[in-house]
């Protein structure tokens, strides 16, 4: 099984949903970084179910453990173990499930290829393990900012037929922020709350994007053929539960232009 990502900087994520608690690993985090509990929690705050009407009601603190790989208050440059505990672990709400397969969930494929599964809430297929992944991407977002300068943010820019108009050169994480559906144009997020709130109402759901920046990248990173930055932000990307598609700047809108209309021609400034 496959709970591994990346080379230089490679997560190892474990856990159940219903289990003990859920972690990660992480390798390759250079040493006399400054890092404690504090530079995680914020990240796992803004992901923790239960804080609004339209995330899943589940009741978790979060509550992340550095367990090793730091020494007063720095890294070592050895691997960084960290842990959330589970607080509101229900595993007798899905007893029913112990004899029957969910639609669009991992259940019956998970039987077949293993042929055993952990039915409390889904287990490692639940998408409680991307706690591993927040964890992990607080650190290398601090590595990014202080030793690159590069600045990374995400927001909700659609949800169902509902579309933002947002300028991703200027967007802030302030905006992103205003609202719990967390989308920095506040009157489309005022629409998809109150449609997210509908759909709660009539038992049913309804997907969105989200959009990711990445300001100041330097040229160069990533690797040719395989290991392309595209090519392993895709599979980040899409094996999160129920992520459905990826896209890399004018991603499937590309088809619309001419060639010459979709070069990205080179600029002077500075004398550079």
């Amino acid at each position: 099984m496959a709970n591994s990502f990346g080379q230089l900087f490679r997560i190892t994520t474990w856990g159940e949903s219903h289990g003990g608690g859920v972690g990660v690993v992480v390798d390759g985090c250079p040493p006399q970084l400054k890092l404690t509990e504090a530079d995680i929690q914020p990240d796992l705050d803004r992901r923790r179910p239960g804080q609004s009407s339209i995330v899943t009601p589940r009741k978790e603190a979060d509550t992340v453990q550095i367990l090793s790989g730091t020494f007063e208050g720095q890294t070592l440059g050895t691997p960084i173990s960290m842990w959330v505990k589970n607080e509101d672990a229900r595993p007798e709400a899905y007893s029913e499930m112990a004899t029957k397969f969910r639609p669009s969930h991992a259940d019956y494929t998970y039987t077949a290829k293993y042929g055993i599964r952990n039915w409390q809430g889904g287990g490692r297929t639940s998408a409680r393990e991307t706690i591993g992944r927040v964890a992990a991407g607080a650190v290398a977002k601090k590595i990014l900012r202080e030793r690159f300068g590069v600045e990374v943010l995400a927001y909700v820019s659609q949800v169902q037929k509902l579309t933002a108009q947002i300028d991703r050169d200027k967007v802030k994480f302030a905006e992103v922020e205003a609202n719990i559906v967390r989308c920095p144009d506040q009157a489309a997020a005022e629409k998809m709350i109150r449609l997210i709130e509908k759909m709660r109402r009539l038992g049913d759901t309804v997907g969105g994007i989200v959009e990711g920046v990445a300001r100041n990248v330097p040229a160069g990173w990533g690797e040719p053929v395989f290991d392309r930055l595209e090519a392993d932000l895709a599979k980040a990307m899409l094996s999160l539960p129920a992520s459905r598609g990826f896209e890399f700047g004018s991603g499937f809108s590309s088809i619309l232009f001419t060639g010459s209309e979709h070069n990205d021609a080179f600029r002077a400034k500075g004398g550079k």
